[in-house]
């Protein structure tokens, strides 16, 4: 099974985040920068896909992120990805922005799950503290929610126990 990672970032913190999932997950190739991305089709190329987003344009419905991946959710949308794993974690600040937490992970979820995706990396929204984010679906977060503003202390322990996660999902999901 092929893996991409792919992220976008305003200031290193979702490529930082990237490079350290990459080295929890043997099958995965090195983590690509969207802008170095010419054309999203080569998704279809992959297995499993994992994207890192961060939300800077918090409150807004669309383009929620501020980086590459906004310019890019349309083309995504138009993929066939049927069949293909995607998880997404996504950069936000709990405390600051506590009304849009990890906002821009749901725009790029709705996305990958109109291209037919089968979508894995759901995460308890227990384990948090916020107010409001568009990416809680039901009880869980659509992804992999990290603070690395005011909860950069729980990072390492939520990465090892999502890649886990992601492993166990990508794996169960390719037999089917």
């Amino acid at each position: 099974m092929t893996v991409g990672i792919y992220f976008a970032t305003t200031t290193g913190k979702t490529e930082d985040i990237a490079e350290r999932l990459h080295g929890m997950i043997s099958n995965a190739n090195t983590p690509k920068d969207l802008a170095d991305v010419n054309d999203v089709s080569e998704f279809s190329d992959l297995d499993g896909i994992i994207c890192g987003i961060p939300t800077w344009n918090t409150g807004a419905d669309i383009e929620r992120s501020g980086t590459a991946w906004d310019s890019l959710l349309d083309d995504i949308g138009g993929l066939n990805l049927k069949g293909k794993k995607v998880a997404i974690f996504g950069l936000g600040d709990s405390s600051t922005y506590t009304e849009n937490f990890c906002d821009a992970m749901e725009e790029l979820h709705s996305h990958f799950v109109k291209a037919g995706a089968s979508m894995v990396g759901y995460v308890s929204k227990s384990d948090y503290t916020f107010e409001e984010s568009k990416s809680v679906i039901g009880e869980s977060f659509c992804g992999l929610p990290l603070d690395e503003d005011s909860e950069s202390d729980m990072t390492d322990d939520r990465l090892a126990k999502w890649a886990i996660q992601l492993k166990a999902e990508m794996t169960s999901l390719n037999q089917k």
